[in-house]
């Protein structure tokens, strides 16, 4: 019995076996965490990683300024500095599939074309889209969502409602991306705030 589970444990070790490399970085990294020396009192302080990423910095620093200043007089024209996009006032170019603040599309009439089938309610992870049905008054058309809430303090933008909705009814194509808002109730979108 011995003997078998031996063998069986045998092929870990074989240096010509397909372990072989998994056991060779195993015993390395022993051998480092074995092996590690000690800091001395100067490399306790950690005063060298702080001098040497403040002059890292600095030097990114100097040299991004160095070109900006340079590019003022028109010379250096070919070299960039860094580019820093001065938001509010400078938006920075999107991605055309990003995901940005949700919007309801509109019929030709000017209704929601959600017919409140609960998808995007059900897919939701986060629990954050609540929506109300009721009859429509257009015998062709089931329902419609009386209500329509969806709460953009608990969204995590997976955009899983645009996915599932059989209507393209919610998209999150508005290119919004500053929502802030100074309360939690002012997160909370109703159907009306979705549309404009």
């Amino acid at each position: 019995m011995e003997n078998t589970n031996r063998q069986k444990l045998d092929k870990y070790f074989d240096p010509k076996g397909p372990f072989a490399a998994l056991r060779v970085s195993q015993m390395k990294r022993a051998w480092k965490q074995s092996n590690r020396r000690e800091l001395n009192w100067w490399e306790n302080t950690y005063l060298p990683s702080v001098i040497s990423g403040i002059g890292l910095t600095s030097k990114h620093f100097f040299y991004n300024v160095t070109f900006h200043i340079l590019h003022l007089f028109g010379i250096a024209k070919k070299t960039k500095g860094a580019v820093t996009y001065q938001y509010p006032e400078q938006q920075r170019p999107l991605a055309s599939r990003l995901r940005t603040r949700h919007r309801l599309t509109k019929r030709e009439d000017g209704s929601p074309r959600c017919v409140a089938c609960m998808m995007c309610e059900t897919v939701c992870p986060a629990r954050c889209i609540e929506i109300t049905a009721a009859e429509h008054p257009d015998p062709n058309i089931e329902k419609y969502p009386a209500e329509f809430v969806l709460d953009l303090g608990k969204c995590v933008y997976c955009g899983f409602c645009v996915e599932v909705c059989p209507e393209d009814a919610i998209r999150m194509d508005t290119k919004i991306l500053d929502i802030a808002e100074y309360s939690r109730s002012s997160m909370i979108y109703n159907k009306k705030r979705l549309m404009e």
